[in-house]
């Protein structure tokens, strides 16, 4: 299996890279895994919040493969209890993307394309601490898969 998380602007903290780094390290012993970080637009006075998503849009869409599983993090998405996200990704025979969108959030155009809209939580989180967790909860649920004592 391969995994693509393709995200929207730069992480300025370190802690949030060094906590990447180290769960791309841990999954990469399950499943293939690249991270693409984007450039996100800025809102400007020309800019509306519509327009910086819809230009993000076309950012997002030149890396979607049609035949990958597409996942986008939206907090209005689905949500999972640790091991059902497990099941639910041990379950997947395709290639799976991830796709964190920017401070503003993905597109109504690019949430259409989606096999899948995960949630996280209710709470709201920063779109760069978002990618942490979900590195997290991917190698969390590689963990309950292989029966490892991580989750526990």
């Amino acid at each position: 299996m391969k995994i693509k998380i393709i995200c929207l602007g730069k992480s300025k903290q370190k802690f949030i890279e060094d906590g990447i780094k180290e769960y791309q390290k841990r999954i990469s012993k399950y499943a293939k895994i690249e991270l693409n970080i984007l450039p996100d637009i800025a809102l400007t006075k020309t800019n509306t919040i519509e327009i910086v998503k819809n230009k993000e849009a076309e950012i997002l869409e030149k890396h979607l493969i049609k035949d990958d599983f597409i996942i986008v993090l939206d907090e209005k998405g689905k949500q999972f209890t640790s091991l059902e996200f497990s099941k639910y990704i041990s379950k997947i025979n395709k290639n799976i993307i991830f796709m964190v969108g920017g401070v503003y959030g993905i597109s109504e155009k690019i949430l259409k394309k989606t096999n899948l809209i995960l949630s996280f939580s209710n709470f709201t989180f920063t779109h760069q601490m978002i990618r942490l967790i979900l590195m997290e909860q991917l190698y969390r649920a590689f963990s309950i898969s292989e029966g490892k004592k991580y989750h526990y």
